[in-house]
């Protein structure tokens, strides 16, 4: 079993506080009174706010990027490539629910690079995943609908899925996946 470091936790439990609270009404005061320790000791471990927030956005945005590269690669038909982005929106949303919330809701506070790249990747995100889309309605996987329709109608149903989740009671994760693939992709093949 991995022990999680001090900077491991101090983003842990910012990361529930940004979730219930947002981002800007969070301090590091609220961090520290969680936790049990003043907030002078954070700094012992963290520079600041700014770090927890760059810390879990860029984390979840870099898994993200490197689950949508090995899709890409692979040599699978349009429509598995969609089933395994969805799928993979599924692992994610389990494993970093809290860390979705700042990335959906909080990703406008980052500061300089960490606000570029943030932006680049999720710009590259979407156009790989609307390559696929594309290349599903091309193939005749896919009806003629427009791309960019069906591309915001899943990532609008995937982005949101971690306050369904968390309210279902933690689904079976491969009912979960085996299930919303079909809902999601019935729709348009």
């Amino acid at each position: 079993m991995k022990t999680i470091t001090r900077k491991e936790e101090i983003v842990t439990i910012a990361s529930q506080l940004f979730k219930e609270k947002g981002y800007n009404a969070v301090s590091m005061r609220d961090i520290a009174q969680a936790m049990g320790i003043k907030a002078a000791s954070l700094y012992n471990h963290i520079s600041g706010k700014q770090q927890i927030l760059s810390t879990l956005i860029l984390t979840v945005a870099v898994e993200f990027t490197n689950g949508m590269q090995t899709v890409v690669a692979k040599d699978i038909r349009p429509i598995d490539k969609i089933r395994e982005i969805i799928e993979l929106h599924i692992d994610i949303t389990v494993n970093h629910s809290e860390a979705l919330a700042a990335l959906n809701n909080d990703w406008m506070h980052l500061e300089n690079n960490d606000l570029s790249s943030f932006v680049q990747m999720r710009e590259d995100y979407e156009e790989n995943f609307r390559r696929i889309v594309k290349e599903g309605i091309e193939a005749g996987e896919l009806k003629q609908h427009h791309p960019e329709v069906i591309l915001f109608s899943i990532l609008s149903t995937l982005r949101t899925l971690y306050l369904w989740y968390q309210k279902r009671g933690k689904l079976d994760v491969n009912v979960l996946k085996k299930d919303m693939v079909s809902v999601l992709l019935n729709g348009i093949t």
